[in-house]
């Protein structure tokens, strides 16, 4: 079995989002950023991450410019904008109300039923 989590549908964007509110990043420093806060258990592909991130652009969730990598190539970044700022808070109380509920069906027991 992978030690790599399978993504739910719908939680591509939240992780994106999220990885972005830590300060702004290029395509690739999207996916290791995904990668890293996630301790390696979350891979996103860059073919879901390209569509995503347009995606997210499109609904002005986003800012998107030009500028310079790190080993000094043209590469677009992406920020959060201040709407991308509240989606962001919406779905992780969302996503927080959720894996509590799913805390609490888990750990049921005969007993308690």
């Amino acid at each position: 079995m992978s030690p790599e989590a399978q993504l739910l549908p719908g939680t591509l964007d939240l992780l994106i989002l999220k990885a972005v509110s830590l300060g702004p990043l290029h395509g690739y420093g999207v996916l290791l950023r995904i990668e890293q806060i996630s301790g390696r258990a979350l891979l996103v592909e860059q073919g879901a991450l390209s569509p995503a991130l347009f995606r997210l652009v499109r609904q002005g969730l986003l800012r998107a410019s030009w500028g310079t990598s790190e080993n000094n190539r043209r590469a677009k970044f992406y920020e959060l904008t201040p709407a991308g700022r509240r989606r962001l808070r919406e779905e992780t109380e969302g996503w927080k109300r959720l894996a509590a509920a799913m805390r609490s069906a888990l750990a049921a027991t005969q007993e308690e039923i």
